[in-house]
């Protein structure tokens, strides 16, 4: 019984592993294992007085035997070199946000920029104080598992509320992204359905999603897990799209990037802090490390990395297109160029891929919790039945309200700042009040207020604009 449970448990630890988003994913998984791997106290209570001594010392003796493997596992440590957590951090960090950042500098002006740059300081530091509360609880696994040791069960639920809502608007944006690019890489198809009422951009993007529907339905995702990669592939067909137009002059770099906009800022702060925002995944990269001291220069130099980046990208486009920057930058790019289209194809097959990768964190926790009440078949469909209904809201929400660069601000300035500056300050404050100085006090109570201005002028800035785009588009 104990190789089944020790088999089973190195399956799933396979599995996490391979999966993005993995520190909630690991956690979650095997956290499940845990629990299955639990001996039956049950069991040893209804047993006569003699047997039930002997069933209580083999539990007890398999508990030990856990608990020695669990810490044996737990001193072990990572694999990862610092390089290679790097490489996934900076991997992490440019995703969807990379392609709404010269549109936010465009509009923002070119001082934003030392917004960009001050907010991956502040994301830096926030990294850091993750890594000071793995320190002090070792047990820790997960963004959530740190939540829990500051504060409690609320605390657990805050933090996967935060999580949860951040994947599902991430994943209407990524909708709206396919659906704006879909529009370009197959102009003029003529597709219609009188019955429904939809342009054919939008029975595109229905199609597409219906192609990528069954995905979610799969049970082993390892088989799937290198599609992971594939938003590195994509952020470095972005960056190199905008350098080869600047480089080859297929558009004139002729414009000027305008003066300070004070009015925009509370909406481009949004756009900034999504892209700049990975805090999630952090604590999973920290565990994996082979020096987990170390982490504090990897998230220095991955923020370099990706300020730097993103500066880059921000005044190519800026200076290539000016006022008529796009929310997204590969529908400026010239559409009669060979690397404009593979750019678009780029953002139309990554939702694509990605649908099932992102559900992960929802669907393992919700397997484990139907374990003991159902077949495997039957979590199978419930799962994939909870995921096609998920996915078809999300579809409805990004046909409804197919303004990119307004859901994403939307989405840094409610979600974001909170997973990213809010509540890693607070809970560093928590789990390290007897040794936390009073200038660290300070400075995260400074940080949590910032971020809640932030938040709350950011939220009401990008809902305005929102609303407005929304309430045009309705009476034309």
């Amino acid at each position: 019984m104990r190789m089944v449970l020790a088999t089973r448990a190195k399956l799933w630890t396979s599995i996490a592993s391979r999966l993005p988003c993995g520190s909630q994913i690991a956690s979650e998984s095997m956290q499940g294992v845990e629990l299955a791997a639990a001996p039956p106290r049950i069991a040893c209570e209804s047993s006569v007085e003699g047997e039930n001594k002997v069933c209580q010392n083999e539990c007890d003796a398999g508990l030990a035997e856990l608990r020695l493997q669990a810490g044996e596992e737990e001193n072990a440590g990572g694999n990862s070199s610092f390089a290679h957590v790097v490489i996934n951090m900076v991997a992490m960090l440019t995703g969807l946000g990379q392609l709404s950042i010269p549109y936010a500098l465009e509009n923002g002006g070119w001082s934003s920029a030392f917004l960009l740059i001050g907010l991956g300081m502040v994301c830096a530091y926030t990294s850091h104080l993750l890594a000071k509360c793995l320190d002090k609880r070792p047990r820790s696994r997960s963004y959530t598992d740190i939540g829990q040791e500051a504060y409690g069960s609320k605390g657990r639920i805050i933090a996967a509320t935060f999580m949860y809502l951040e994947i599902f608007f991430a994943l209407v944006s990524l909708t709206i992204s396919l659906h704006d690019n879909l529009s370009l890489v197959f102009p003029g198809t003529p597709i219609s359905a009188r019955w429904a009422h939809m342009s054919s951009s939008q029975l595109m993007t229905v199609i597409a999603v219906l192609i990528a529907l069954p995905s979610l339905w799969l049970r082993d995702l390892s088989s799937i897990s290198f599609l992971s990669s594939a938003g590195i592939i994509v952020s470095i067909i972005i960056f190199a799209s905008v350098a080869l137009t600047a480089i080859f002059g297929w558009v004139r770099s002729d414009h000027e990037i305008p003066a300070p906009r004070i009015r925009n800022i509370p909406m481009i702060s949004g756009l900034y802090v999504f892209s700049l925002s990975g805090h999630i995944i952090f604590p999973d990269l920290y565990k994996s490390m082979k020096d987990p001291s170390k982490f504090t220069k990897v998230t220095i130099v991955s923020y370099t990395l990706v300020a730097a980046l993103y500066m880059a990208l921000a005044f190519m486009g800026a200076r290539m297109f000016g006022p008529d920057v796009s929310s997204q930058i590969t529908l400026s790019l010239p559409r009669d160029h060979v690397v404009a289209k593979v750019a678009q194809w780029a953002i139309v097959l990554t939702p694509m891929t990605k649908y099932v990768l992102e559900f992960a964190p929802l669907a393992i926790p919700l397997d484990r919790r139907l374990a003991g009440s159902m077949s495997s078949c039957a979590r199978t469909a419930v799962r994939g039945t909870v995921g096609s209904v998920v996915l078809v809201v999300i579809l409805v929400l990004a046909l409804s309200v197919p303004y990119f660069e307004y859901v994403l601000s939307l989405t840094g300035s409610l979600v974001s700042i909170f997973i990213s500056v809010v509540l890693p300050c607070g809970f560093y404050t928590k789990i390290c009040w007897p040794s936390l100085s009073k200038p660290l006090f300070v400075l995260n109570v400074l940080l949590i207020g910032f971020g809640c201005v932030l938040a709350v002028f950011g939220t009401i800035s990008s809902s305005k604009s929102l609303i407005k785009s929304i309430q045009g588009h309705t009476s034309s």
